[in-house]
């Protein structure tokens, strides 16, 4: 059986064209609630949102299905969606169910679901449901429906484990920090976090009307926040997506860091307090001179999937701590069970703070690789796979470049494309090297 409805990341789509409607929703909870039932008589789950105008009425969808299944409801309200994951490890609930698609427009939606443990659910448990979804609803009798209720101090709960992943002896005095919180989920959280550890605290995306989540701010978009850390001589600006599972990171300068670069910093301040760390989770985009300057180290490196599921499966299999990707979605397992943008964001200011020492200094032995990504519409049926050009063009390539760069060529797994990506030390080079490879693959259209 193939998944229908969840992918990568839960169920998401556009609000009003299914699986993203009111009626879906409910039998969506409805199901979820009867999978809970078969493990546990009584379940109670967590249900938290962003900022979007839709949430409103897939919270009220939710509701009514869990409540249907008998299964208890507790509304969290808006809340990042780590922050829901942390919840119901907290609250022993059975379920989290967070209502966001992340850093996508308002008018797209979606719904993810954590575990008891505050973990994202296996592919088995998804295919659980949504095998129950092609079966008749069973609606309980009257008594035993679930009842719902609202947990009025959620996000007091989340800033005080936020703040307490940041080291007891420091603080953040003396620092001036832009906080965009993309006008998502952490826009009341992010400068409450930074402010209650001594940081001045400069708010800008943290005024939600339903409408303009990720509009103009946040990760995704960087300039907004570039501009205000120059007009308020900022030490540092920290941007959130919609739903704060993901961060970028300006400096005083005005430079970006992307989330391979934080990766690195992570497990070098681990290294710096002789903490264990035997590897670290990237994934296939992840660039080259974060992995050469972890060999340095003597720390491994291994490539996951792209996406943060496959990332945490990795760290999970080797028992190790850290993982990310260069959008910015970053694990620490010894802080959090899944990604946490505020989370990263402290970790980053700790290790600047501890070392009393700039972000560029920290990362002066990482130096990106320029990568290339070439994208090739497919003609329908066309099996770029098993082209014999494509293979003496790619090994040619990857021969030249030896050490110094490397190639990737994987299918959209959303439209008919494939995305060839080179990366090398010279941007000319890798800019040569992919359109010989994507000129390989367009000839074979002709």
């Amino acid at each position: 059986m193939t998944r229908q409805f969840f992918g990568t990341d839960g169920i998401r789509g556009t609000v009003g064209q299914i699986p993203i409607t009111p009626d879906f929703v409910l039998k969506l909870a409805h199901a979820v609630g009867r999978v809970l039932k078969k493990a546990e008589a009584k379940p109670t789950v967590l249900i938290g949102k962003d900022t979007r105008i839709s949430g409103y009425m897939l919270e009220s969808a939710l509701e009514s299905g869990f409540n249907s299944a008998g299964v208890d409801v507790v509304l969290l309200g808006p809340l990042p969606t780590p922050g829901v994951a942390y919840l119901t490890r907290a609250q022993r609930a059975s379920l989290g169910v967070v209502i966001s698609a992340s850093h996508n427009p308002f008018e797209d939606n979606g719904i993810k679901f954590f575990n008891a443990q505050g973990s994202k659910l296996p592919d088995a448990w998804e295919m659980d449901v949504e095998d129950m979804l092609t079966q008749t609803p069973q609606w309980v009798e009257s008594v035993d429906l679930g009842r719902s209720r609202r947990l009025d101090d959620a996000t007091g709960r989340y800033i005080e484990f936020c703040k307490s992943t940041f080291a007891n002896n420091l603080s953040l005095k003396g620092l001036r920090i832009v906080v965009d919180a993309a006008n998502g989920a952490a826009y009341q959280i992010a400068p409450k976090v930074f402010h209650e550890l001594g940081a001045e605290v400069i708010p800008i995306g943290c005024s939600p009307d339903g409408l303009n989540i990720n509009k103009g701010f946040g990760a995704t978009h960087p300039q907004a926040l570039m501009d205000a850390v120059k007009q308020h001589r900022a030490d540092f600006g920290m941007a959130l997506d919609g739903d704060a599972d993901r961060l970028q990171v300006i400096d005083a300068s005005g430079r970006l860091f992307n989330g391979d670069e934080l990766l690195y910093l992570m497990a070098d301040e681990r290294l710096r307090r002789n903490e264990p760390m035997p590897g670290v989770v990237g994934t296939l985009m992840t660039n080259m001179a974060v992995e050469l300057a972890l060999q340095k180290r003597g720390v491994a490196m291994v490539r996951a999937q792209v996406g943060d599921r496959y990332v945490l499966e990795e760290l999970e299999k080797n028992n190790w701590l850290l993982g990310g990707e260069g959008s910015g979605h970053l694990l620490a397992l010894d802080k959090h069970t899944t990604g946490d943008g505020l989370i990263s964001a402290l970790q980053v200011l700790q290790a600047t703070v501890r070392s009393g020492k700039p972000l560029a200094h920290l990362l002066s032995e990482v130096t990106l690789f320029p990568q290339v990504l070439i994208n090739i519409r497919l003609l329908s049926g066309q099996d770029w796979r098993a082209s014999p050009r494509l293979a003496d063009e790619t090994r040619t390539v990857e021969a030249e470049l030896g050490d110094n760069g490397r190639v990737l060529i994987r299918a959209s797994g959303t439209e008919p494309l494939v995305r060839v990506m080179v990366e090398a030390r010279d941007a000319h080079q890798a800019k040569s090297c992919a359109q010989r490879i994507a000129n390989t693959i367009s000839a074979a259209r002709a």
